[in-house]
């Protein structure tokens, strides 16, 4: 757990995490044990480690609002919350004193087969800027250097680093050039691709602070 200006941030193995300041808030959870009922969960877009029903029963409930991709809607309709606000590239949504906008994340060299990205820019997926207390926190989603990261400007930037689906460790670091946090924390490795050693290699390679967090157990 990473504590900065009060906010609480648990890394909870690939792209999840847990947010806490008041309210509690969920990333992408995936292959988690159980957690603190979420009052807010966002969900980047339809993929199986990012929107998985299994997972998100176990930290939903009648009190949860989830802010989703459009394709991950009907796997939501599964979940037991109080709300879905479906929402896309450029939306912001208020829920008490927590906002978040949402952003594109998409590839631009990482191909399915030739012609096919993983992640297509038409498909709208998603990244998300979460401002709670002041401290705004990127969370990149599935996603390669892209120009929509110029002038972001986070306290706290969210980043894959594993390649294969998103970007590598040198296209990461790059990025985080762009996106110009005070704090990069790497994600997007050992569960499916990449590993810590990814992460250790980020954080040689950038200029900010970079903090590398041990799965919550």
């Amino acid at each position: 757990m990473f504590e900065y200006h009060g906010v609480k941030l648990t890394w909870l193995g690939h792209d999840g995490f847990r947010i806490q300041n008041g309210q509690v808030i969920y990333i992408d959870p995936f292959q988690i044990e159980g957690g603190p009922k979420a009052d807010v969960v966002l969900v980047s877009h339809e993929h199986f480690d990012h929107c998985n029903v299994d997972d998100l029963k176990k930290i939903a409930g009648p009190n949860t609002t989830i802010v989703a991709h459009a394709q991950s809607k009907a796997e939501l309709s599964k979940v037991k919350a109080k709300e879905i606000k479906i929402v896309k590239p450029g939306d912001k949504v208020s829920l008490g004193d927590l906002t978040v906008e949402a952003v594109p994340a998409y590839n631009t060299s990482k191909f399915r087969e030739p012609g096919k990205v993983f992640h297509p820019k038409e498909d709208g997926k998603l990244g998300f800027i979460v401002t709670v207390k002041g401290v705004r926190i990127y969370h990149a989603g599935d996603t390669d250097h892209i120009p929509e990261m110029k002038g972001l400007r986070p306290d706290i930037a969210l980043l894959p680093v594993s390649g294969t689906y998103v970007m590598t460790v040198q296209e990461a670091a790059e990025a985080t050039a762009t996106i110009n946090p005070k704090i990069a924390i790497p994600m997007h490795y050992g569960s499916i691709v990449g590993n810590k050693g990814d992460a250790e290699t980020f954080q040689k390679l950038v200029k900010c602070e970079v903090k590398i967090l041990e799965k919550e157990r």
